[in-house]
This record gives C-alpha cells, structure tokens and sequence, in this order.
C-alpha cells in the first residue's frame, strides 16, 4: 500500500458545500487542498447546478480514487433534510462520470475517526485536522469537516487493509 491513494471528502450543504483532498501514502496523510462551494444565490434548483458543476470540476481537476461523503442525518426539520439530501444527490451525481467509488459516513462515525468522539464540536474538528496533517492555518469549518470526511475514510481503508486475508493482521491471530 505504498502507492498514492486520493480520497474527495465532502461536506454537502445546500447553501455551503465543503471539500478536501487528502493523499494517503502508505500510514501518511498528506493534504492537497480544500475550500468551498458557496451556492447562496439564485433559486434552489440553480445552487443545486452550482454543487454539482463545481464538484464536477474538483474531481477532475483532483481526480481523487475516491469519495468519503457525509450521510444524511435527522434535522429539525424536514425541509431541512430534504434539501441536504437533494444537496448531497447533487454532489454524489457530480462524481459518475469519474469511475470513483462513493463512500459515505454517519457525522458521528466522522468525528469519532478524527476526534476520538462522536459529539466532537466544529471548533474541535477543525483542531484536530490542523494537528493531523500540520496545517499552517485552519480550514473552514466545512472544509474542515470535508477533510476529516476524507481522514475518516483513509483510516477506514488502512484498517479493512489490515484485517483482509493474508493482511498484515493475519500473522497476528
């Protein structure tokens, strides 16, 4: 597992998406990039075409081996859910043309892979990506989330890796 492995994390959202590319080189995480698309203008179905025009141009600028995605959770309302849910779509839909698998992950699992817990705030998600990948500055919080996306993916990766036969695990047992 030696050679780059590039993984897209995203935080959808429907007036803010979040992204972050991270290389896994072997056990090492490095950053690439990341930022935000910002879709507050226009009608719904037009930001919409904002997110996935945009996430289409990262994944080709990128060209990431795959998507780590944060799931839809409960809001407190459902005009809310729905329209992260169409958010997400949008964003999901941007990658098939890419031949990328999608992967996607609870928000609590997210943080528990970056924080070591499932209730972990904004501000300490941010904290944790910054130390993680010795950033100079700290991302915005839906970068931040995006990243860790990523983070959660990678190590979700290593760790299906390891515990495959004939993995390194397997001299273990």
């Amino acid at each position: 597992m030696n050679s780059r492995y590039r993984i897209l994390g995203i935080d959808p959202g429907s007036r803010r998406t979040g992204f972050g590319v991270v290389d896994f080189i072997a056990d090492r995480a490095i950053y690439v990039a990341s930022g935000s698309v910002t879709s507050t203008d226009g009608s719904f179905p037009e930001r919409l075409k904002l997110i996935y025009q945009s996430v289409g141009e990262i994944v080709e600028e990128f060209g990431p081996d795959a998507v780590a995605i944060e799931s839809v959770f409960v809001h407190r309302s459902a005009g809310s859910a729905l329209k992260l849910g169409q958010a997400r779509a949008a964003a999901i839909c941007a990658t098939f043309g890419s031949n990328v698998s999608v992967h996607e992950y609870a928000p609590r699992e997210i943080k528990q892979a970056v924080v070591g817990t499932g209730g972990a705030s904004k501000e300490q998600v941010q904290h944790m990506v910054v130390s993680l990948l010795a950033l100079n500055g700290s991302p915005s919080p839906d970068a931040a989330d995006a990243i860790a996306a990523a983070l959660c993916h990678g190590h979700q990766r290593r760790l299906t890796t390891l515990l495959r036969p004939g993995g390194i695990a397997a001299g273990l047992r």
